[in-house]
C-alpha cells in the first residue's frame, strides 16, 4: 500500500444571492447546477423553485399548469425567509 493521500473532490462554488434555473436568465450560473441544490422558504423545503433571491426574501414557483404564450410556465413570487444549501 502506498501512503499517498487521496485527493479531495473540488468543493462546490458558493451559492449566489440570486439564482435562476432558466438558462436564458442573466442570473443562471451553470457551475452551481453541477451539484444538487435545496431551497427552504420559512423553514420548509421546496422542490419546485425556479428562481430565488436571498437578500430580497422571495422565490418564484410555477403557478400550476398555466403556461405563457411561449410555452413557459407562469411564475408566482412567494415572499419569506429564503435559505439555499447544497444537499
Amino acid at each position: 500500500m502506498s501512503d499517498t493521500p487521496t485527493p479531495l473532490p473540488p468543493s462546490p462554488p458558493t451559492l449566489p444571492d440570486r439564482l435562476s434555473v432558466d438558462p436564458r436568465s442573466p442570473h443562471h450560473i451553470a457551475a452551481v447546477f453541477e451539484n444538487e441544490i435545496g431551497i427552504r422558504l420559512n423553514g420548509k423545503e421546496r422542490n419546485d423553485v425556479e428562481e430565488y433571491c436571498i437578500s430580497e426574501g422571495w422565490i418564484k414557483v410555477p403557478a400550476g399548469k398555466t403556461r405563457d404564450r411561449n410555452g413557459r410556465p407562469l411564475l408566482i413570487k412567494i415572499k419569506g425567509a429564503v435559505e439555499a444549501f447544497y444537499r
